[in-house]
């Protein structure tokens, strides 16, 4: 599986936003709608098409007010932000010993910088990032990750996508890359995650630093 290129999902994968998130989702239904969510809903659907097409599983018509409630909420817990045990060293093992990274998320790239500003070792070892943004259409869908190929003059053969999501995996493979899933995201299980097939499962940033 030794290949030159690694590309990222970033929640659950590299950062330990789960709880922020669920929190954030809570948030927003509660002050928008007046209800709890389905939290197994929703946790269902992160690492999916992105925010809106998450609010509009909760209800079509309040969309915007729900995606605002939200992003007031989430930002200012950026600041609480950690990498998962293990992450930041590996990174720069990845680095040193020549890989090139990369991070293809379902978050926009301003909110990605966030994470840049509480977790420094993310930008000092990122080549490229895909956010939200920047395609038209997103996770399970190949288009983020051949996107974040494109700009770093590779095919997919030569590339590696890790995530911890049933998206990811899907983007993964469809793209043409390995697709690696993670089991420490604490969002997604392992057996739905082992469902998408994915390339390899692993529990611990050693043991995919050994599989690269």
């Amino acid at each position: 599986m030794r290949r030159p290129v690694i590309l990222f999902d970033l929640d659950g994968t590299l950062i330990d936003s789960g709880p922020i998130i669920i929190a954030s989702m809570r948030h927003a239904s509660v002050t928008v709608l007046g209800r709890e969510p389905d939290e197994e809903k929703v946790r269902a659907a992160i690492g999916g098409p992105g925010l809106a097409a998450q609010m509009r599983e909760l209800d079509p018509a309040r969309v915007d007010d729900l995606v605002a409630a939200y992003r007031a909420h989430n930002m200012p817990l950026h600041a609480t932000l950690e990498a998962f045990p293990g992450i930041p060293e590996l990174l720069l093992e990845l680095r040193a010993r020549g890989h090139r990274l990369g991070i293809v998320t379902a978050k926009r790239v301003d909110t990605v910088e966030l994470a840049f500003e509480r977790l420094p070792v993310l930008r000092e070892t990122t080549e490229v990032v895909v956010g939200h943004n920047d395609t038209a259409r997103h996770k399970p869908d190949p288009d983020p990750v051949l996107e974040a190929l494109a700009r770093m003059g590779v095919a997919p053969q030569q590339a590696v996508y890790v995530g911890d999501s049933p998206f990811d995996i899907r983007a993964g493979r469809a793209a043409g890359t390995l697709a690696v899933a993670v089991g420490w995201g604490g969002i997604h299980p392992d057996a739905r995650l082992l469902a998408e097939e994915p390339d390899a499962l692993v529990h611990a940033p050693q043991e995919l630093l050994e599989l690269v």
